[in-house]
C-alpha cells in the first residue's frame, strides 16, 4: 500500500491511541465516574474494518468501544462528554463509556453485556435487507463472546438468510484474566468454531492495519453482492488493564515476555516505520500528533464545561421503554 493510502490509516490509529492515553491521564481526577475499557494496542482492527465500510454502513460494539466509535466517525466531543456524564454526551450523559452511540455516523450502539450486540447487529442487517437498502453491518466483539449462545444463534441465522454482516472478533487472548485455553477445548480454533455454522471464516493479524483492511474490504464487497456474512478473527493485544486506565501486569496473569513481544508489534509503530520507509518525512507525522493534541484538548474542555443532565430527564427513556412494553 502506498503512502497516500496508508497515511489516513496511521492518522486514525494515532488519533484513537492519543484519545485513549488522554482518558487514562485524566481518569485519576475522578471527574469521569464510569468504568473505562481502553483499547490501547488494538487500534488497527477498528481503523482497518471501518476503513472498509461506507458512511451509511452500520457498526456496533461492546464494552471496549471507543476505538470503533471514533473509527466509524463518531463525534469526539460527544464521546468525551459522555465519559464525563454530561448532557452533551452521545448518550445524553446517562450511558458512560460502555454505551457509545452516534447514529449520524452509522454507529448504532454499544453495550457491556457480552455478546448482546451480535444479535442486535444481525437484526439491523435483516432490517436493511427488508427495506431494500444496500448496507453492511459490522459488529465488533471479543473472543469470549464466541462462548455465548447468542453468538451461535446469530451466526446461524445470518448464514441462513445470507445477511450482509461482518462478525469481527478481536481476539486479545484474554477474557479479563483468563486465557483461551482454560475456556475452550484444546486444539479448536475460533475460525473452526464459526465455520461449523457454514460461514466463511478468516484469521488475520489484528496489528497489521493493511491486512485488516484487505480482509474487511473483501468481506464487505461480498456482503453487498449477496454473498452473505463473514467471520473475521483478528489476533491483537490490549496493553493496559482489562478495565481501567492503568497497567495490571503485576497481577501475574500474563508473562512479561509476552507483553514485551506484543509491545514490539504495536500497530502504530509498525505503520509509522512503513511510512518513513516510503519517504514520508518524520516532521509530517509529528505534525499529525500536534494537530490531534489540539483536537483532544478542545474536546476535553468542551466536555468539562458542558452541563450535567437535568434531574427531570433521569427516567425519560426508561419511562418510554416501559410504555412500549406496556408495563
Amino acid at each position: 500500500m502506498g503512502a497516500d493510502a496508508l497515511k489516513p490509516l496511521f492518522y486514525g490509529m494515532l488519533r484513537i491511541r492519543m484519545v485513549e492515553e488522554a482518558i487514562a491521564d485524566l481518569y485519576p481526577e475522578q471527574e469521569m465516574r464510569c468504568p473505562v475499557h481502553v483499547c490501547i494496542g488494538q487500534e488497527a482492527v477498528a481503523v482497518g474494518v471501518c476503513a472498509a465500510l461506507r458512511a451509511d454502513d452500520y457498526a456496533m460494539s461492546a464494552h471496549r468501544s471507543h476505538g470503533h466509535y471514533l473509527a466509524k466517525g463518531g463525534n469526539l466531543r460527544a464521546m468525551l462528554a459522555e465519559l464525563y456524564g454530561k448532557a452533551t454526551g452521545c448518550a445524553g450523559g446517562k450511558g458512560g463509556s460502555m454505551h457509545m452511540i452516534d447514529l449520524a455516523a452509522g454507529f448504532i450502539g454499544a453495550t457491556p453485556i457480552i455478546g448482546s450486540t451480535i444479535a442486535i447487529a444481525v437484526g439491523a442487517a435483516l432490517g436493511s435487507r427488508m427495506r431494500g437498502e444496500a448496507r453492511v453491518t459490522a459488529v465488533f466483539f471479543g473472543e469470549a463472546a464466541t462462548e455465548e449462545g447468542t453468538f451461535h444463534e446469530a451466526v446461524n441465522f445470518a448464514v441462513l438468510k445470507r445477511l450482509p454482516v461482518l462478525f469481527v472478533c478481536e481476539n486479545n487472548l484474554y477474557s479479563v484474566y483468563s486465557p483461551l485455553e482454560v475456556r475452550q477445548p484444546e486444539g479448536r480454533t475460533l475460525t473452526a468454531l464459526a465455520a461449523g455454522h457454514g460461514i466463511e471464516s478468516r484469521e488475520g493479524d489484528g496489528n497489521d492495519v493493511q491486512q485488516v483492511l484487505a480482509f474487511s474490504a473483501d468481506a464487505a464487497v461480498k456482503a453487498l453482492h449477496g454473498g452473505g456474512p463473514t467471520f473475521l478473527e483478528f489476533k491483537t493485544y490490549r496493553l493496559r488493564e482489562h478495565c481501567g486506565p492503568n497497567d495490571d501486569d503485576d497481577l501475574g496473569y500474563r508473562r512479561k515476555e509476552e507483553v514485551d513481544t506484543w509491545k514490539g508489534r504495536c500497530p502504530i509503530a509498525r505503520t509509522r516505520a512503513e511510512l518513513l520507509r516510503q519517504g514520508v518525512p518524520a516532521a509530517n507525522l509529528d505534525a499529525m500528533s500536534a494537530a490531534l493534541r489540539r483536537e483532544i484538548d478542545d474536546a476535553v474542555a468542551f466536555a468539562k464545561s458542558s452541563p450535567y443532565p437535568e434531574r427531570r430527564l433521569l427516567m425519560e427513556h426508561v419511562a418510554y421503554a416501559r410504555q412500549l412494553a406496556g408495563v
